[in-house]
């Protein structure tokens, strides 16, 4: 078959419906070997996003609105972007300017990496204050929280709706990702409880401690960087690398982290795929791996009185 460019002005005028733009969305994806996993994992869930989100319609359920008829403005708006997806291979978070974890929507452009992580899933599931063995069971006991590497300020504000009595505290090197992570605190009222702070991981809040340390740093392994498809190109490397084996930032968290706990306190860090390294390395540590539906693994929790303890 011949392989066919996408032409988004006979998309414009051709198609009417909903239905229609995501069939041709998701063989234009398909036909192009698109690369997913900036919020989506599948060519039908992101050209349901990007349809979705453009529309200005809930992003969790494309079925009640297939059927809609679209107007010639909508249309060409949409039929624009797809092609741009399929061109600059920038992901549909970056075309939209929107991401999100679980029902919570933030803004996002290129300073930041695509929030996606883990301990989103994780902590929205009720692992602080839920009803099924918590890690931490009063969150309103919680008067401090640091969420180290924020990027886009997601997981600072997710812990701002967690726990209501805490002071947050995100820090993250890059000036660019903390002026995205400004937007978001604004954009979600909480301004007041989160303060941001740049600088290289704990320095950046020089010697505060916390009850709660929150931390996705880059830990993708400078070969693995290297062999990145474009869409991921898109994102800055240093939301990314972490040295040649991944692991050379969360060395350095482990190395510190006691020092800026509470008694009692407790750090959840995503280390992605390198569970095997780093339980190798520190065989004396009692890490508490977390699982959710999409991972196994990825996330460990441990205690500062863990970290602590003799020979550790």
């Amino acid at each position: 078959m011949k392989d066919l460019k996408p032409d988004p002005n006979a998309a414009a005028s051709q198609l009417s419906t909903v239905r229609d733009f995501l069939r041709w969305a998701l063989s234009e994806f398909r036909r192009a070997k698109v690369v997913h996993g900036h919020g989506t994992t599948s060519a039908l869930d992101e050209a349901a996003f990007l349809i979705l989100e453009t529309l200005r319609l809930p992003v969790d359920d494309i079925n009640p609105w297939l059927d809609a008829t679209l107007l010639a403005s909508e249309r060409q708006v949409l039929a624009d972007l797809i092609r741009a997806r399929i061109e600059t291979r920038m992901p549909a978070a970056y075309l939209v300017k929107r991401a999100y974890i679980g029902s919570l929507s933030f803004y996002v452009d290129e300073r930041v990496i695509v929030p996606r992580s883990y301990i989103g899933e994780l902590m929205l599931s009720g692992i602080f204050g839920g009803d099924e063995a918590p890690l931490i069971e009063d969150v309103t006991q919680v008067t401090a929280v640091l969420d180290l590497c924020t990027g886009s300020g997601c997981l600072a504000i997710i812990a701002a709706g967690i726990f209501p009595d805490a002071e947050i505290d995100a820090a993250d090197l890059s000036a660019d990702a903390l002026a995205v992570a400004h937007i978001n605190v604004e954009e979600h009222g909480v301004a007041e409880r989160v303060s941001l702070h740049q600088g290289d991981l704990f320095a950046a809040v020089d010697g505060a401690t916390y009850d709660l340390i929150i931390c996705n740093p880059p830990y993708v392994a400078a070969a693995e960087v290297d062999a990145f498809p474009p869409e991921y190109g898109h994102e800055p490397v240093m939301a990314h690398i972490g040295g040649e084996d991944g692991l050379d930032l969360v060395h350095r968290i482990l190395a510190e982290a006691a020092d800026h706990l509470n008694p009692g306190g407790g750090l959840i860090c995503e280390i992605g795929t390198g569970r095997e390294l780093l339980v190798a390395a520190y065989p004396h540590l009692d890490f508490l791996w977390l699982d959710t539906e999409e991972q196994q693994g990825e996330v460990f929790w441990i205690t500062r009185e863990q970290l602590l303890e003799p020979g550790n």
